[in-house]
């Protein structure tokens, strides 16, 4: 049997053509969200906003509920390693460091509102719930990584550890967002500058050792 390698059209692989058609589709959904809250995420709606043939939706998600959680993985991957670069590229000392990952999440989200409805605001729908829980989950995991590399002195209980990375993340992510409903006076370098403090702070090591 012969193989057939997937044609080309327009100098474009029909690879990199399916990656095009499921941005499009994620950025319509994010628009639509964002717009209009998640009851105006619908298959049609995406479709059309995406400028894209039905057949294509179900080629890359079974229903709505695949499409938003596949949206709030592929944002919050991109939070992450928007920390992770800022926190790399930060001077060697500890303080740089946090305050970098710190302003690099807020600046992630406020570098397109549409993120802000998803990550923060975003929990109308069983769906939604669950993909903010696990992107909470995602962040803290992330983190405790994170914390592990910049202090690798420090050692503890791997479980604690993971509470009080689940507690900052969560605390912090509701915070954000009371900020931006213009809660909070504060400005962007203050919440910045606290959020970085409460890091510094967090527990990084099992007190009964």
């Amino acid at each position: 049997m012969v193989k057939t390698t997937p044609r080309a059209y327009g100098g474009v692989a029909a690879e990199e053509r399916r990656a095009r058609r499921r941005a499009a589709l994620l950025d319509a959904a994010l628009d639509l969200l964002a717009e209009e809250g998640a009851q105006a995420v619908t298959k049609r709606a995406v479709c059309h906003r995406a400028q894209l043939n039905d057949r294509y939706f179900y080629e890359q998600f079974t229903d709505r509920d695949a499409l938003l959680t596949a949206l709030s993985e592929e944002l919050t991957n991109q939070g992450i390693a928007a920390v992770i670069a800022a926190t790399h590229a930060a001077p060697p000392d500890l303080h740089s460091q946090v305050h970098a990952a710190a302003d690099a999440a807020l600046g992630f989200l406020l570098a397109d509102p549409r993120r802000q409805a998803l990550l923060l605001n975003a929990h109308s729908t069983a769906a939604l719930y669950t993909a903010r829980v696990a992107t909470q989950h995602a962040i803290a995991t992330a983190a405790t990584a994170v914390n592990r590399e910049l202090r690798p002195e420090q050692t503890g209980d791997p479980e604690e550890a993971a509470l009080a990375a689940y507690t900052l993340v969560s605390g912090t992510l509701e915070l954000v967002a009371a900020w931006l409903r213009g809660e909070f006076g504060t400005s962007r370098e203050q919440l910045t500058g606290h959020i970085a403090r409460q890091l510094l702070l967090a527990p990084v090591t099992d007190p009964a050792r």
